[in-house]
């Protein structure tokens, strides 16, 4: 069961979402020389407690960005040509990224499993990026990331406790 539900998520984000701001303004000027093992651990005891199968809202509602590298595994594993690709799946965006021409990802089947689960984006493999090195830097992408996320909403509380600024 996630904690919390899809329902109260972009509610709770929303109510936070200032005081994570002035939180994260905070971590920026005086960043502890420990964030990054503190935010791995925290990473990891919500991953061991969370089952993405049961959510994939991020799948259901952003889309990642697509690199070179992503492509070409990607369309090789669809027995596919990079071009045939991009044509079929992707779009350019405003910043000039390749990302999937629309939401829920092509990819997601009815039981939230993904297709291409092996050869996934770095973006996908990587999300919501809360065990990111150098933290403290990605706390945009984070504020927008807690509103998706259960997992990430709960490591940004816990992140606050931990460390108090």
């Amino acid at each position: 069961m996630l904690k919390p539900s899809l329902n109260e998520l972009q509610k709770l984000a929303k109510d936070k979402h200032n005081e994570n701001k002035k939180y994260f303004d905070k971590l920026k000027k005086k960043t502890p020389k420990n964030l990054d093992y503190v935010m791995q651990d925290l990473h990891d005891a919500e991953f061991r407690r969370t089952d993405c199968l049961e959510c994939a809202n991020c799948c259901k509602t952003t889309g990642p960005l697509f690199t070179s590298a992503d492509i070409e595994r990607i369309a090789k594993h669809l027995k596919q040509k990079p071009q045939q690709f991009i044509d079929q799946y992707l779009r350019i965006d405003e910043d000039n990224d390749y990302v999937l021409q629309s939401v829920p990802c092509t990819f997601l089947d009815a039981q939230n499993y993904c297709m291409i689960y092996e050869v996934r984006p770095k973006a996908c493999r990587e999300f919501p990026h809360t065990d990111r090195k150098k933290f403290q830097q990605i706390s945009d992408l984070t504020l927008k990331n807690v509103a998706i996320c259960p997992a990430a909403y709960n490591i940004v509380e816990e992140m606050k406790k931990k460390l108090p600024l």
